[in-house]
């Protein structure tokens, strides 16, 4: 189950910090969804600040178990967020992208919680 634990939570980072760098480069395709779904470019950054720190915490609870946790909640709610505004967007083919996050997210909270 630990190993399990490891993978999901290693993929879980590398696909969030991966997310994180296209909001900090300003990729054109991020931009465009942003437009799409009505998110002011102002809130970018602070976007890809919280997804980078969600990941760093996923790492860090490898050590710190409570630091993993938390930064698996984090990233939940930021995906269910992610979620709620292609809903408000009524973007419904979108809802599928950060779904694999949000699962991702929730595959290492479980498993962390199950390793203890």
């Amino acid at each position: 189950m630990f190993t399990t634990y490891i993978v999901v939570t290693l993929l879980a980072t590398v696909l969030t910090l991966y997310a994180a760098s296209n909001d900090f480069r300003r990729v054109p395709w991020v931009m465009e969804n942003m437009d799409k779904m009505d998110i002011p470019r102002s809130w970018l950054l602070p976007l890809g600040g919280l997804k980078a720190a969600g990941a760093v915490g996923l790492v860090v609870g490898f050590a710190i178990p409570a630091i993993g946790i938390l930064a698996a909640i984090g990233l939940i709610l930021f995906f269910l967020g992610a979620i709620g505004f292609s809903l408000r967007a009524r973007w419904y083919s979108h809802i599928p992208i950060p779904s694999v996050w949000l699962m991702l997210a929730a595959a290492s909270l479980v498993l962390r919680l199950h390793t203890e």
